[in-house]
């Protein structure tokens, strides 16, 4: 994939994929550490794309631990991570972990082993793509949640998440809150961040204040799956299942022009094509970004399983250019979107070719807007 304008992120790219996990665990827990990390590298072994994981002991501290893996590319642990398989894998860590800490890293160079004294994966691993160009960023981590309520309910949810005070937008020195972006689709609910800085750091100082956590327990009642916030295992979970992590990013490069609007658009994909839809649409945005006329000036496409939701900031109406502003412009890009989207699940069927039948997808996807608001600043 080419790099035209900044991109602060893609799991798109080919190259391989780092992960880096530390941990902080309580005094005493490491032997039922230990055997849950066994059991979690037999799960993970045969987890396609998966090619290698390590264990490590701080020589300084004891209770702080370090596993990395290596894996094919981002998309495979993605799909992993981001499984209920995996929710449970992990569980029996949880009550040894004191703290937590989760990086992924492209792997950009590498000094080459010798490549018959290699493992077969990692001989496998050495001979995968990687990442020709370093891509530029703008020091922006982007995170979203999603999570359904009770049908019925969704006016007054959204009452309530209208309502919330914004936080201060300083954290610490060097991280502060940029943007909260709430939609809602049916009884779907969908709340982006941007986050200069720490990302983890931000997530945690947010969740910590008064006026969040009121509505946190305003709208605990009306969710479609239960959540104690007051237990630990419980809140865990949830957010571990309502993650939607931001798989692509890009912005145009070009000033940004005045009345920008932001829009969310939702794609159901059909099942286990989440991550193809995904792709589609990170690649059409590379495109669109390339064109110094076009109306789609950034673009975030979210992804988890088959839920797929595009972040766009556009020029002008969203349907002044419909094909644009669902990022299908070109030939046969409609089809291909048709073949991985679940059509009934939004209610549009037939061919996406038709402008009719495109104009209409584009008014079902288009989510409602709650919040969009940058935090108060200190």
């Amino acid at each position: 994939m080419t790099s035209s304008g900044r991109i602060s992120q893609s799991a798109f790219d080919g190259s391989r994929l780092r992960v880096i996990l530390l941990l902080d665990l309580y005094e005493g827990a490491q032997q039922e550490f230990l055997d849950a990390y066994e059991h979690m590298c037999n799960q993970v072994a045969s987890v396609p794309g998966h090619i290698s994981d390590q264990l490590c002991q701080s020589i300084e501290n004891p209770s702080q631990w370090l596993i990395t893996s290596e894996w094919e590319s981002a998309p495979p642990f993605l799909a992993w991570v981001n499984s209920e398989e995996h929710v449970e894998t992990v569980r029996p860590m949880h009550s040894c972990v004191r703290d937590t800490r989760s990086m992924r890293y492209s792997v950009l160079r590498e000094t080459h082993p010798n490549q018959q004294q290699a493992a077969p994966k990692a001989a496998k691993a050495v001979k995968a793509a990687q990442q020709v160009q370093a891509r530029v960023g703008e020091g922006v981590a982007r995170h979203a949640l999603t999570f359904t309520v009770k049908p019925g309910s969704e006016s007054k949810v959204a009452e309530i998440l209208a309502g919330y005070e914004a936080p201060q937008a300083r954290v610490d020195d060097t991280t502060r809150l940029r943007r909260t972006s709430l939609f809602m689709h049916g009884n779907r609910v969908v709340r982006a961040v941007e986050v200069e800085g720490d990302l983890l750091v931000a997530l945690r100082h947010v969740a910590r204040q008064p006026g969040v956590r009121a509505v946190e327990e305003a709208i605990n009642p009306y969710l479609e799956q239960d959540r104690n916030l007051g237990d630990e295992d419980s809140a865990r979970v949830f957010f571990t299942r309502a993650a939607l992590p931001a798989v692509h990013h890009v912005v145009a490069d070009r000033p940004e022009p005045a009345g920008l609007r932001r829009h969310a658009l939702y794609y159901p994909a059909k099942r286990g094509q989440g991550m193809e839809l995904a792709r589609l649409l990170s690649h059409q945005d590379e495109a669109a970004a390339a064109d110094p006329n076009g109306t789609v000036y950034g673009s975030t496409v979210f992804q988890r399983d088959d839920i797929v939701v595009r972040l766009i900031d556009i020029t002008g109406e969203v349907d002044a250019d419909p094909l644009a502003s669902l990022g299908i412009e070109g030939a046969g890009k409609a089809g291909e979107l048709e073949r991985l989207l679940d059509g009934p699940a939004i209610g549009v069927e037939g061919s996406l070719e038709t402008e009719r039948n495109a104009n209409r997808l584009l008014s079902h996807a288009d989510m409602m807007p709650v919040t969009d608001r940058t935090a108060a600043h200190s």
